[in-house]
């Protein structure tokens, strides 16, 4: 499906913009941004322009795109503009092409992927994806289609419309963990089971500061950390005091086609303060529901960067079997396709599972005979199978983090990774080729995930009531 012709009238108006960039076709477009190409004036360098008209979408994808600057896996902002009134305008290198892509062209290869290949595309999302872990900074969107290649073969990873960068008063990035430099993976610190360091001492104003190289970005203020942290401007605008909780799931910036097949704040839960949390809630409506973590389509509130763990699981499957592992057409679906896979969540897998609150809400029959992920990655070794498993955990606290699978036995023995230069790079952008039935394509005629499934009962619970399907 072809992005619509019809131009932005915002961009092509805007001076500043056009008096330094010749602005092309639109290549991309999503519910609250248009991607276009266009060509630098002072150097004829290809770029992308990325109109983004949320707010905070525009305010997370800046701030953590300045985080990661000296990231290699991070796409490059070269520059923004942001005014009162307008639409924020990101000035993003340009790549041609995106991993959704490599995997579909992939499948039509005699051989697939070899072994070397597919270790250097791992290794290249997963020193992305530490980047942004160490620098506190959740993605919560990964999936092939946001993880862009250039024509040399160096993997990035891109729209940060959804990130959030978690850091309450009395945490600041663990000193083992430094904001991202460029280094090797042998020469870093394997990350210790916590990503943040207690410490007792907070600025005078109640704000905790991370420096990165060339700026300083003020972290949240604890109960008051969803709120708009990043203005271009010291303009205040009156409508920006937006809570995560009430930011629809479709704000993501996201170069595909969506359908707004759910209201703003569907998936967001009153919760509990507790002296024991280190953030205030968050919204379980994010990322891609092929990607999407247990705990988030039980309606989690309170997750960290585990959610980025359990996409990455379901990409590297993807990418071993040039296949989505869980393609699910709606939540409900999700979840089952998820525990024929990996059997039934209960306490027993996941001590605590049960106070997620959906968790009572719905009922599964029992999985006896759940396939495995052997079944799924049949023509895969042991190693390919083990490294999945370390990421497609029910239990967040399980999921081997980013920095721990870049020393895995299986990408550091023969064959070693390839060369990025000896990558095969496909010539086309999934956006711009794009016939994949996936959960942006569904019928827009309902907006019920029931529609999909057979006869429901639903009975009355101490909690509420309870759905089960047959």
């Amino acid at each position: 499906m072809d992005p619509p012709s019809t131009k932005s009238w915002s961009i092509h108006t805007r001076k500043e913009i056009t008096v330094k960039y010749e602005i092309f076709n639109r290549i991309g477009a999503g519910a609250y941004s248009d991607v276009y190409k266009a060509r630098r004036r002072s150097d004829s360098v290809t770029v992308a322009l990325k109109e983004i008209h949320d707010y905070q979408s525009a305010a997370r994808e800046i701030e953590a795109l300045q985080t990661l600057q000296h990231c290699p896996n991070v796409v490059v902002l070269h520059e923004y503009f942001w005014r009162e009134d307008e639409d924020a305008v990101l000035v993003l290198e340009y790549l041609h092409t995106d991993l959704d892509c490599l995997i579909k062209e992939a499948k039509k290869w005699e051989k697939g992927l070899s072994l070397g290949e597919i270790k250097r595309w791992m290794m290249q999302i997963l020193s992305g994806v530490d980047a942004c872990h160490r620098n506190s900074i959740v993605h919560r969107d990964l999936k092939p289609s946001n993880l862009l290649i250039s024509s040399d073969g160096i993997l990035k990873l891109a729209d940060f419309g959804q990130a959030r960068i978690l850091l309450a008063p009395g945490f600041v990035a663990n000193d083992n963990q430094p904001p991202y430099v460029q280094t090797t993976p042998y020469q870093a610190t394997v990350a210790g089971p916590s990503h943040f360091k207690h410490i007792s001492d907070v600025s005078s104003e109640g704000g905790v500061f991370i420096e990165d190289p060339g700026s300083m970005v003020q972290a949240a203020r604890l109960g008051e950390s969803d709120e708009l942290r990043f203005r271009p401007f010291d303009d205040t605008d009156k409508d920006s005091n937006i809570q995560d909780g009430d930011t629809s799931c479709l704000a993501t910036g996201t170069m595909s086609y969506v359908e707004e097949d759910l209201l703003p704040g569907t998936y967001s839960y009153d919760v509990d303060d507790g002296e024991h949390d280190c953030f205030p809630p968050l919204t379980s409506c994010v990322g891609t529901r092929w990607y999407r973590a247990p705990e988030l389509l039980y309606g989690s509130t309170r997750y960290g960067p585990e959610i980025d763990l359990w996409s990455l699981g379901c990409i590297f499957a993807e990418v071993l079997r040039l296949e989505p592992l869980f393609p699910g057409n709606a939540d409900i679906d999700q979840i089952g396709r998820i525990f024929s896979v990996l059997g039934n969540l209960s306490e027993e897998v996941w001590p605590g599972c049960a106070d997620l609150p959906d968790y009572k809400l719905m009922s599964f029959g029992k999985v006896d005979k759940p396939i495995g992920l052997e079944a799924c990655l049949s023509n895969r070794s042991t190693d390919e199978i083990l490294l999945v498993k370390k990421l497609l955990c029910y239990d967040p606290a399980s999921r081997a983090t980013a920095m721990e699978l870049l020393h895995d036995k299986y990408l550091n023995e023969d064959p070693l990774p390839v060369p990025s230069s000896e990558l095969r790079i496909p010539s086309k952008h999934s956006s711009e080729n794009d016939d994949s039935p996936d959960e942006f394509h569904r019928d827009l005629n309902s907006d019920s995930d029931f529609d999909d499934f057979g006869p429901t009962k639903v009975s009355t619970t101490d909690h509420g009531f309870s759905i089960q399907f047959s």
